[in-house]
């Protein structure tokens, strides 16, 4: 079976922005920094996806903004770590992923004003 990517497959999977716990996992992922970059990581869109089942179970698809990134260990773990402390939540499953790869156009118009690019 081969793995390429048809005409239209989504390469973000999509969030699960109608559950009552996605604006909450969202704020704690907020919470969470890149600490060479002075904007949370979900504004800098560092955060893919964000799938919640009706159990209260997270799984989170993530990047970072380059593979080579000093805190690439730990940033899976800050993240399930905020999002474990939403009530509600039953577990998170954080993973990491480079397809597609991070670029300036994912970052919030906050995001961009923060650093100085708008």
């Amino acid at each position: 079976m081969s793995m390429e990517q048809n005409e239209g497959d989504l390469l973000i999977k999509p969030s699960s922005t109608d559950h009552a716990l996605y604006e909450p996992a969202v704020e704690a992922c907020k919470t969470v920094y890149d600490p060479e970059i002075p904007v949370n990581i979900f504004d800098l869109g560092l955060i893919y996806t964000i799938a919640i089942s009706d159990a209260g179970e997270v799984d989170v698809i993530m990047t970072l903004t380059a593979p080579g990134c000093p805190v690439a260990g730990e940033m899976p773990g800050w993240v399930q770590d905020a999002i474990s402390a939403v009530p509600g939540v039953q577990s998170v499953n954080v993973e990491m992923t480079f397809d597609p790869q991070w670029g300036m156009d994912m970052m919030s118009d906050e995001a961009r004003l923060e650093l100085g690019f708008m």
